[in-house]
Order: C-alpha cells, then structure tokens, then sequence
C-alpha cells in the first residue's frame, strides 16, 4: 500500500479499512474498475511495483498493484484489517494455529502482512496512520467486507483474538449478532461480517473476505461490467443490507457491487 499525496487513506484497528487488488495487466484492471465503480486513479510511491490508489470523492478507497504475468496466485481482492500492531496481530495469528504467509513488512504506509484465517481465507494485516472510519456514502467505495467461510462463529472467535475485539471502546466499536451474521460496526456503522456459506453463491468458492462495492444501480452495474469484459457470478438478489451482484473482472479477480439501502 501506499501514502499518497493527496488522497489520504486511514487505518481502522479492528476492521477491515483497506482493500488492495494484485492484477496481472494494472492497465486493463484501470480500464475495467475506473468506469465501472467511477475510479480515477492516483500513482503512489511503493516499494513491491507499480501501484495506484482508487480515489472517489476525494478520498482514497482501494489500491490496484501490478504482480506481474508470471504471478503464481489467482487475482483476487485482499481486504486488511487495522491493528496498532502488525508484530502483536501476527504472532497471534501464529498462535492461533494459522498462516503467516509474509511479513511484518515495511512499506511507504506503514507495516504490512498477509495471513490466511484457519479456514483458508485470506487477509491482510495493517498498521498504519489511525483515524477515522471512511464515509459510507461514496459512491465507488468498499462499503460492505463480508467474510464466507463454514464456520463463522469459530472465525469470530480467531479474529477476535488477533485483533482484540474484547475491550475496545463500545463507542467506537462493536460486535453483534444481526441477520444471521456476525457484524461488526465502527462508529456507528455496520461495516464488515461474518457468515456462513449460503446456497446460492458461486460454486466451489473456498473461504474468503468478499468486498462490495457501492453503486447507485446494481443491476445497471452487472450488464456494465459484463460490457467491459467481466462477467457475473449469479443473478442479482436482494440482502439485508442492499440489493448486491457478485461479478468477476477480466482477470478473474472477484468481488461484489451492492446500492445500500438507506
């Protein structure tokens, strides 16, 4: 990730507050996210290869990075969770029986590492410049971070312990049962969740933190990504927090568009 000049991106502790993209083509990931979601692009200093930051509204939203065509790994969106320690929250991690895939890192916002939760899923850790929870009304932003995993109760208690969820300032943050899920609010806001596999999800999908995008038309926006070269993942459906359209880019890489509700 990177600290840009002029659109600031703040960390969150306890939540995920950052999504982070690894394409294979940064130009054709550019060309796919930017008219889809109303993304202009801003380059920013990074130490791992070329890497833009996704402004709407004036505030930074997500990263896209290139990793290159001999990239091993599927594209795909990582989100990252906030910590005020990238140290503490991975040796929990390696505590709690899971994967340290890489890192603590240094890097231009902060430290940075990359885990995988006992089921398999995947996410990133981050310890950066605190603040604030995003604005939930931009249009463009990842207004919605849900975990898909078998288990969702045995998750919360994994990343409750990595990220000490126990003890925080009930003003700020809190977690609670809502519509099946285990969700967690920041200031006030549902921002994130955890649940269980549901019917009706793309097939074979392995345990994963799926990011949502927000839209003023979800509908509209699956037949656009499907006209600028992506595809959908199943008919568009109504949840409780907003009708939402799962989509896959170019490249593979997948990710959801939802019009909250108001």
């Amino acid at each position: 990730m990177g600290s840009g000049e002029t659109a600031r991106v703040s960390c969150v502790p306890a939540v995920p507050c950052w999504v982070s993209l690894m394409a294979r083509d940064l130009e054709e990931a550019k060309g796919f996210y930017g008219p889809l979601l109303g993304w202009e692009f801003e380059a920013v200093p990074e130490h791992f290869g070329p890497y833009v930051h996704a402004v709407t509204g004036g505030e930074a939203v997500a990263g896209l990075g290139a990793a290159g065509g001999n990239w091993p790994m599927p594209v795909a969106w990582t989100s990252y969770f906030g910590t005020e320690s990238a140290d503490a929250a991975a040796d929990a991690v390696r505590e709690r029986g899971a994967t340290l895939a890489v890192g603590p890192l240094a890097s231009d916002a902060g430290r940075v590492a990359f885990a995988a939760d006992p089921a398999g899923a995947v996410f990133g850790i981050w310890e950066g410049p605190l603040g604030r929870a995003r604005r939930l009304d931009l249009m463009g932003a990842p207004v919605w971070i849900e975990l898909r995993t078998p288990d969702p109760f045995a998750a919360a208690l994994f990343y409750g312990e990595v990220f000490r969820w126990d003890g925080r300032d009930p003003e700020r943050f809190e977690v609670h049962w809502e519509h099946d899920r285990v969700v967690l609010r920041a200031e006030g806001h549902s921002v994130a969740a955890l649940a269980k596999e549901q019917a009706g999800g793309p097939a074979g999908t392995a345990p994963h933190w799926e990011v949502s995008f927000s839209v003023a038309d979800t509908d509209r926006a699956l037949v656009l990504a499907e006209r600028l070269g992506g595809s959908a993942l199943g008919p568009a459906f109504d949840s409780p927090y907003g009708r939402v359209a799962r989509l896959q880019d170019p490249e593979g890489g997948r990710f959801a568009v939802i019009s909250p509700k108001g």
